[in-house]
């Protein structure tokens, strides 16, 4: 078996950060399998590189080691456009220009706008999209005929819940998405317009690439299986067991979190605190 820590470099890693690590790498060995280490910085508007050097030296830190080399996402933006491109090319995806407030309104992109994928994959070909890339417009899966697309095929997949982490449970994803398409919610962007991919984008494909057969992942990540679980099987990908571990919280009951300056394993071990001390720490 194969999965994959992710982290992204927005930040400092956090105490959040090391129990997810540590689920992540021990399921590994516990199974026989392998743990690999991607580094998920498609946002250039937030990713640094000095957080990338920081993971690296702080999951070392902690004991942790994958195979090389790591993937680092950024480098391979062209393989992400070209998965969007493959969906505009069936008429699964199209360009929309509206802003949040315009979609707050009620306003929603005429889904039978099109783009050429030529056009659309020119954005990240030419010397001008080297470094920060960015588009005119997003791109958003047409859900409606995503799901029309994929009706004579399964959607089931499995997974666990904190609540029953020893729990094999077949799920299907359609029901969640069909009540997606039926409450007037705008349809979800494949192609950020800021950095021209997305996470569900991005993430499905890697882990397709790379041969990832178990997701191991917070479970903040539930409600975003379902979405993923299409996008797999829009583009013929595997869609792998998915295993959400609960979070680590913190004494107000919210989420750790890199946007909130939560205290980070970097300052930890400047106090000198060991990593049986950080895991001991990292507790639910």
């Amino acid at each position: 078996m194969l999965t994959r820590f992710a982290p992204s470099p927005t930040g400092f890693l956090h105490l959040g950060h090391a129990f997810a690590a540590r689920q992540a790498f021990s399921f590994a060995a516990n199974n026989g399998g392998q743990c690999l280490l991607r580094i998920e910085d498609i946002d250039h508007t937030r990713c640094k590189i000095e957080y990338r050097t920081a993971i690296y030296e702080d999951l070392r830190w902690l004991g942790f080691q994958w195979p090389e080399p790591v993937r680092v996402q950024s480098d391979h933006l062209v393989d992400y456009a070209t998965s969007v491109a493959t969906l505009i090319e069936r008429g699964l995806a199209y360009p929309c220009g509206l802003s949040r407030a315009e979609l707050a309104t009620g306003q929603r992109s005429t889904q039978d706008q099109s783009i050429s994928t030529d056009k659309f994959l020119d954005y990240f070909t030419t010397p001008s999209s080297a470094s920060k890339l960015s588009l005119p417009f997003a791109v958003r899966l047409n859900l409606s005929a995503a799901l029309t697309y994929v009706s004579d095929y399964s959607l089931l997949y499995k997974a666990t819940t904190p609540a029953k982490a020893d729990a094999l449970i077949e799920q299907d994803a359609r029901p969640s998405l069909e009540r997606w398409t039926n409450g007037n919610h705008p349809d979800p962007i494949i192609a950020r317009k800021d950095i021209g991919t997305s996470y569900h984008i991005a993430v499905t494909h890697d882990d397709a690439l790379q041969g990832v057969t178990y997701i191991v992942r917070g479970a903040d990540f539930i409600d975003q299986t379902p979405l993923q679980v299409l996008i797999q099987r829009l583009m013929d990908w595997p869609t792998p067991v998915y295993h959400h571990h609960p979070l680590l919280m913190r004494h107000d009951g919210e989420k750790l979190s890199k946007r909130t300056h939560d205290t980070t394993l970097r300052s930890l071990r400047e106090k000198g605190l060991t990593p049986e001390d950080i895991f001991a720490m990292a507790t639910p």
